[in-house]
């Protein structure tokens, strides 16, 4: 139906009736009356009356729309020259007109047939039917052409009409058909322009370097295919112009006819607009490309804004993996080069990102329309620059303090050896008389003068100089230094008061009293020698030399401070323990309550992008049951444990179901991440973070239930160090075996879902027992002697995968997301049923392989473990699910 009215409502043209223009039984010669009234003339046209009505509708209708409305509207003038014809064709036509003329009559004049009887008859009929023709207006009958000069000047009739204005018929339909076929070509090129650039409005500026460099080469091509239209669209206009002015330029008399006027106004103003849309057009497109030359600007910029950041993460995930601040001298002076190492390493990326970042303030400064997406690139790299420059510097201050530290601890500890053997070197024999105690008393006196040299007389001063480095087990290990400064200062306060009364009289000989040894006496020799170092573990300082029975109270003495410290370093732990886990379900009721249950909240729901909706169990995973069962049940449980630190591992053995909801969580992980990248830059989530006064984004935060169930280990291991054969350590490696089985369970399934390509259900193949890459070889009898060849000396990168049931083969692939970290997946590539598989647990001239054969060696894998550990832990699983096959065949 749009069609339809299309066509009805489109002006009539002269190539629609070209046929009926040419056999010219009206024209519009451009002539005017005394106050502009057009003239439309009948000239004598033999076959009038067989005209067909839409014939003679349509070429009326044409010639009445080309004068312009203001001469249209004096009322056209017409003329019907009949000066040959008979009173019935002056009659029919009067008729014709009466009944179809479309415009607004002024005038009729009937120039009526010459002859004698006609024009008697038509001076009858005129009127006996004047009140027939229905007309409004005079019809005027004339008797020649003289009469008519008196109603109309000369000039504005044909020659035809006894008038001076030149009129080719011929030549009117080609300037009329011309005229129009112009007009249709602006019309058509402001379309091509509109419709273009209306695509190029609605264009979708795409997301990469090359997408972006292949859409701005097609609009360039297209736009250059338009522009030269224009050109000829323009061309064709100013020839026409010029073919209507001919005849004013071939001869200076000439004038052009009021229509003719016309004609030039109307090509004039065609291409007066083609002109305007042209500019407008230009000034489009202007904008256009420039926003797509920015466009691709700022695809280069996040290009290297990816590479460049992956590398500066790289490099500060080396650094923060620098948490060692070193247990010796030596062991600090190796981390101080590996850091100068690190710091050579990062000056190349740092440089880069500095010079992405000042490239993206010149874009800023160029007025580039993605200000809002450069601006925190350039920030972000510049941050991440100066947390590089400020991380490396507080690196260097903190091991620098570490090595002043641990040199201090190693005058400490010299010291007291020294001090220890001082003491043991001092014969008993020579004290006994008073010369020898005044000797031993000076030599004491002196080496007491000393302890100056060290810093930990004054533990108080020593804690607060380098509190900031203090670690749990630095701390434990000076205070183990300083507390044996105390038994070896106790020891020589001890000898002094001896030594004093020997000086002060003679009485009989006094054994002095000596260091115990911490190892049983059958370890001890009569003969003195120089301690060895002291023991990290232990408060005692072997100092061999035979020591009386009697000094066994002393032994007591320093065991029980032994069991003392071990007893705080416990507590300590727990108290980590706990505060950290206050910590961590602090954070929970955070992320619930100011981001997953603000996506229901009515007043924020504009501001969550398209891509979230319904989307709050991927992005979030089961983190309310993580909540739950910490809030609830697990931190209330290890709170008891503060008085009584050895139920905290029965804490872990009694919630090790609970615990396995870290394998769901970690198994979304990706999901949530995917999502996360899609629309971790909305405004829903700054605003969440805003109201939180969170220093990091969300992302950060999902990360703690994977770090937490980490740390639970570290935590476990140094309760294990703590607790070495005391009552509990069973129990606290089975703990610590729990949570590492979890962990490896997560990092299992983790592995387990990246499978592709296994056409059965992985569910159905039992529990996961172990995962990692191997290097195999394949030897099948069946197989091309060639393929045979070549399996013995190109192996196959493989990541297999043990269940109860089956044995999977994959190939691993990594591929990037985003410009985000590589993830891993794997293609499924094998696999054999394990109630159909041996074992050759040694491979002749290589410790580390092994072979899984099948159908009786039929199809035989050679497999080389990264090392002989690994080989014998795979070997060991395997041997348990073949054994447990033949215990259930039985």
């Amino acid at each position: 139906t749009d069609e339809i009215m299309q066509q009805e409502i489109r002006p009539l043209v002269a190539v629609d009736i070209i046929e009926q223009l040419h056999r010219q039984f009206a024209i519009l010669s451009g002539g005017r009356g005394k106050d502009g009234a057009p003239i439309i003339t009948f000239p004598e046209f033999a076959g009038f009356s067989e005209i067909p009505d839409d014939d003679f509708l349509n070429v009326v209708t044409y010639l009445t729309s080309i004068p312009s409305l203001e001469a249209a509207s004096i009322g056209f003038i017409i003329i019907i020259d009949r000066r040959r014809d008979k009173w019935s064709a002056v009659k029919a036509s009067l008729t014709r007109i009466a009944g179809a003329f479309p415009g607004n009559l002024q005038l009729v004049f009937v120039l009526r047939p010459s002859r004698f009887i006609q024009r008697a008859i038509a001076d009858i009929g005129i009127k006996l039917y004047r009140d027939d023709f229905k007309m409004k207006v005079p019809i005027i009958m004339l008797n020649s052409v003289s009469d008519l000069h008196g109603y109309i000047d000369k000039s504005q009739l044909t020659r035809e009409l006894g008038g001076t204005l030149e009129y080719g018929h011929s030549q009117w339909i080609h300037h009329r058909t011309a005229i129009e076929n112009f007009a249709m070509t602006v019309k058509t090129t402001a379309q091509m322009l509109q419709t273009f650039g209306t695509d190029l409005a609605e264009t979708e500026l795409p997301n990469d370097v090359q997408c972006t460099e292949e859409l701005l080469s097609s609009h360039t091509d297209h736009h250059s295919k338009l522009k030269d239209e224009l050109k000829l669209a323009v061309k064709q206009g100013a020839t026409l112009l010029t073919c209507i002015r001919e005849p004013v330029t071939r001869s200076a008399n000439s004038k052009l006819s009021p229509d003719e006027l016309e004609n030039v106004a109307t090509v004039e103003r065609l291409l007066a607009q083609l002109d305007e849309t042209e500019k407008a057009f230009d000034q489009f497109w202007t904008k256009h490309h420039l926003k797509l030359e920015q466009c691709l600007q700022l695809r280069h910029f996040e290009h290297d804004f990816r590479e460049v950041k992956l590398t500066l993460d790289n490099l500060m995930e080396t650094q923060a993996g620098f948490a060692d601040i070193g247990d010796s001298v030596t062991r600090v002076e190796n981390l101080l080069k590996e850091q100068k190492h690190l710091e050579e390493k990062g000056q190349e990326p740092l440089e880069k990102a500095q010079s992405l970042a000042l490239h993206g303030e010149q874009l800023i400064q160029n007025n580039h329309y993605a200000v809002d997406s450069i601006r925190p690139k350039c920030v972000e790299l510049r941050r991440i620059c100066d947390d590089f420059t400020n991380e490396t510097k507080k690196k260097y201050d903190i091991l620098g303090k570490s090595l002043e530290l641990h040199k201090q601890l190693d005058k400490a500890s010299q010291w007291c050896e020294a001090g220890i053997y001082l003491l043991a070197s001092q014969a008993v024999d020579k004290c006994q008389s008073q010369e020898g105690a005044e000797t031993a008393l000076v030599e004491i006196e002196k080496f007491l003068v000393t302890a100056k040299e060290h810093q930990l007389s004054n533990p108080k001063e020593f804690y607060n100089q380098f509190d900031m480095i203090l670690t749990p087990e630095i701390k434990a290990n000076a205070q183990r230094i300083v507390q044996k400064l105390e038994d070896v200062q106790e020891m020589f306060d001890k000898r002094q008061v001896s030594l004093k009364k020997l000086a002060a009289k003679q009485t009989r000989p006094v054994q002095p009293v000596a260091p115990h040894p911490e190892s049983s006496p059958k370890r001890a020799s009569p003969k003195i020698t120089r301690p060895a170092a002291v023991e990290n573990t232990s408060y005692h300082f072997q100092v061999r030399r035979r020591v009386p029975a009697a000094q066994n109270g002393n032994h007591a003495l320093v065991q029980g401070l032994i069991e003392k410290c071990i007893s705080k370093s416990q507590g300590h732990i727990i108290n980590e323990l706990i505060e950290t886990e206050r910590v961590y379900v602090e954070e929970l009721q955070s992320i619930i309550e100011g981001y997953a249950s603000e996506m229901d909240n009515p007043n924020l729901v504009h501001l969550i992008p398209s891509a979230l909706q319904n989307k709050k169990e991927i992005l979030f995973g089961n983190l309310p049951e993580i909540y739950y069962f910490h809030n609830r049940i697990f931190l209330k449980e290890i709170e008891h444990c503060i008085e009584n630190p050895e139920l905290l591992a029965r804490c872990f053995l009694k919630r090790k179901e609970d615990l396995q909801i870290y394998e769901k969580y970690c198994q979304n992980k990706p999901r949530s991440e995917a999502l996360w990248r899609q629309c971790g830059d909305s405004i829903f989530f700054q605003e969440c973070q805003r109201k939180l006064d969170h220093k990091l984004s969300l992302d950060a935060y999902l990360l703690k239930p994977v770090q937490r169930i980490t740390k639970y280990q570290l935590l476990l291991k140094e309760m294990l160090k703590c607790s070495k054969n005391s009552e509990g350590t069973a129990e606290l490696e089975e703990a610590l075996a729990t949570v590492l089985d979890i962990i490896k369970s997560v990092n299992d399934s983790m592995h387990q879902i990246a499978i592709t390509g296994y056409e059965g259900d992985v569910s159905e193949l039992g529990k996961l027992l172990m995962q990692g890459s191997f290097n195999v070889w394949t030897d099948h009898k069946k197989g091309h002697n060639k393929v045979k060849d070549l399996a013995r000396f190109k192996p196959m990168q493989r990541h297999l995968f043990l269940y109860t049931k089956m044995l999977l083969f994959c190939k691993k692939r990594e591929e990037n997301t985003d410009g985000h970290e590589k993830t891993a997946s794997y293609s499924f590539k094998n696999s054999l049923k394990m109630s159909t598989v041996g074992i050759t647990e040694n491979v002749k001239g290589d410790n580390k392989k092994f072979e899984i054969w099948y159908n009786g060696r039929e199809e035989v894998y050679i497999i080389q473990a990264s090392s002989v550990e690994l080989k014998n832990t795979w070997i060991s699983e395997i041997r348990k699910v073949l054994t447990g096959q033949l215990e259930a065949c039985r």
